[in-house]
């Protein structure tokens, strides 16, 4: 029986452990104001936590260009100026359902924004909002998000 355990760990274990993470985009999109940069942030659409725009990388796009795809279905941004390479990376464990996860690294894009919509694809499944990057860093759960706003700021 211990070499029907060693062969099953083998095979089907030990590769769930050795698979690379995920990777997703993110826009952090921002505007500069009188009282200095603000950040926009949406809810999700599950939990409700406050997030980034964010997905998975889309066929025929770059990474900028995906996370731009993202920042519009989303939170609405019309118009914007992209960086064409990630300003950071930050891990997180995306949720499944049935209480099942999957290690994710996220590159960020830094997206200021110069136009939003308010009819979207996401409009009336999340809300959006404008925070300092402090205060966006206190609302978001991921301890390497809090420190790329953090730094932002």
């Amino acid at each position: 029986m211990n070499h029907v355990f060693k062969r099953a760990w083998q095979d089907m274990v030990l590769p769930i452990f050795k698979r690379p993470k995920r990777v997703q985009v993110a826009a952090l999109c921002y505007r500069d104001t009188d009282e200095g940069k603000k950040v926009l942030l949406i809810t999700s659409r599950d939990t409700g936590r406050w997030i980034m725009p964010k997905g998975w990388p889309i066929d025929g796009l770059d990474g900028a260009g995906a996370a731009l795809q993202e920042a519009w279905e989303e939170a609405g941004v019309t118009k914007a100026d992209i960086e064409t390479e990630p300003m950071g990376i930050f891990e997180y464990d995306k949720g499944l359902g049935e209480g099942l996860t999957v290690p994710v690294t996220t590159q960020v894009y830094l997206t200021r924004v110069r136009d939003l919509s308010e009819e979207y694809p996401d409009a009336g499944m999340r809300k959006r909002a404008w925070f300092s990057p402090k205060e966006a860093a206190d609302l978001v759960d991921e301890p390497d998000l809090k420190a790329i706003l953090t730094a932002f700021g």
